[in-house]
């Protein structure tokens, strides 16, 4: 299945960018609470705005939502939010993965 498999990095590039950053929402949430909010506290300040974004349908942007909201910045600066829409982070581990689902 795999050998026949098509990727397409623009398209999916695209795709992500159509959310608005809402696939970097978590990692927003987790680093708000390693800042010391409260669970519930980071919750809400992510989910109302994510909300928004949402409701642009990915026109609004979470990230720059997030910055100019006091509640956040008051925790967080703009670098680290910005370190948290980082696609990297989730590629970190793509070698370590393949070679162990194909050994090579």
């Amino acid at each position: 299945m795999v050998d026949k498999l098509l990727v397409y990095p623009e398209r999916m590039q695209k795709n992500l960018d159509k959310m608005g950053g809402l696939v970097h929402s978590q990692r927003v949430l987790l680093a708000l609470t390693q800042a010391g909010l409260e669970r519930d506290a980071a919750y809400r300040l992510v989910q109302r705005n994510a909300m928004k974004v949402w409701e642009s349908d990915g026109q609004l942007s979470l990230l720059e939502l997030l910055k100019a909201d006091p509640e956040v910045a008051a925790v967080m600066s703009a670098a680290e939010l910005e370190e948290k829409f980082n696609l990297d982070y989730h590629f970190k581990a793509i070698d370590t993965i393949f070679t162990r689902v194909f050994g090579e």
